[in-house]
């Protein structure tokens, strides 16, 4: 078994690499005066299972090349099995036409991987599960829920009224999922815009007066849709809104927007590297995924049951 990192995330990589005792393999991966990526496997890799741990977070497309590239240059290494472990999957939320003459770019993401040579692919939190069918090689969709059960065991008391809340009727699932993990009623928050330019009107579905509500997501961005959520469940009666997202993207003036909000506080995984304006924050809680992700591809490498991590 041998990892390699890219370099979209290497700390989690090197955590990645302490959990399974396996050193990471050595590679160069850089670039060219014109910004061309290049790769150089520094170490033998015929015969050998090989994971790659890189996430296609900001910048998407540069993480994304490099990813390919580190692909086809194991191939040509010979080596007998290429993962691809994309800890956040870029581009998912492309996973279906959204009008005339656009694209479905979750699939041609698929397409490229699968081309350059990659025989598996280990994700997490997929942004829609139907993503797993734009590959023709096997894909493993983890799940963060485990670790979030973890926190909020030893976070909430056992004797609390713990509400999850779903910011859109998309999360349902995802929220009712952990609901079930942790004996926990669910919410939805109804969200719509009645005209244009007018501010979107939030309404609650369930009673959360009372209620410590946990708002559950998969992808945080501007974060203006979670702040607004955690506003509406306030004004309805909860006694605390704090959030759970597992890939904390946080572009422009998202973490700005959280510090400002009514949660009380944002965990998000380490998925995507943390900022230092992240880090610094007192709202944000970031979590450790890297033994989850690294479990997952143990189990890959001795060809045992990846699914019952969540059972």
């Amino acid at each position: 078994m041998k990892i390699i990192a890219g370099n979209s995330n290497i700390p989690l990589a090197e955590d990645v690499s302490k959990y399974l005792g396996v050193p990471l393999a050595k590679a160069t991966v850089r670039r060219f005066a014109d910004n061309e990526v290049f790769v150089e496997i520094l170490e033998n890799m015929r015969g050998e299972d090989v994971f790659i741990v890189q996430s296609t977070s900001a910048p998407a497309n540069d993480h994304m090349m490099e990813l390919l590239i580190i692909i086809d240059a194991l191939r040509r290494a010979s080596a007998r099995r290429i993962t691809a472990v994309l800890p956040y999957f870029g581009y998912a939320r492309q996973d279906r036409k959204m009008g005339p003459r656009t694209p479905i770019s979750a699939k041609l993401v698929a397409n490229l991987m699968e081309a350059s040579g990659a025989d598996r692919v280990l994700t997490l939190d997929l942004h829609a599960g139907q993503i797993q069918g734009f590959f023709d090689i096997p894909t493993d969709n983890l799940f963060a829920a485990p670790v979030f059960v973890d926190d909020i065991q030893s976070r909430f008391q056992k004797d609390q009224e713990l509400m999850v809340v779903s910011p859109d009727v998309g999360g349902v699932v995802r929220t009712r999922a952990l609901g079930n993990r942790i004996g926990a009623d669910l919410a939805i928050v109804d969200k719509r815009r009645e005209r244009a330019g007018e501010s979107e009107v939030m309404n609650i579905i369930g009673d959360v007066s009372g209620r410590a509500c946990l708002l559950v997501d998969d992808i945080v961005d501007s974060a203006g849709t979670l702040c607004n959520a955690a506003t509406a469940l306030i004004n309805a009666g909860a006694t605390s809104v704090s959030g759970y997202v597992t890939h904390g993207v946080l572009s422009g003036e998202a973490v700005n927007r959280v510090n400002k909000s009514q949660l009380e506080n944002l965990l998000i995984t380490d998925t995507i590297q943390p900022t230092p304006e992240i880090l610094a924050s007192p709202k944000f809680d970031v979590i450790k995924i890297a033994p989850l992700i690294g479990e997952a591809m143990r189990r890959t490498s001795e060809e045992h049951s990846v699914s019952s991590l969540f059972d």
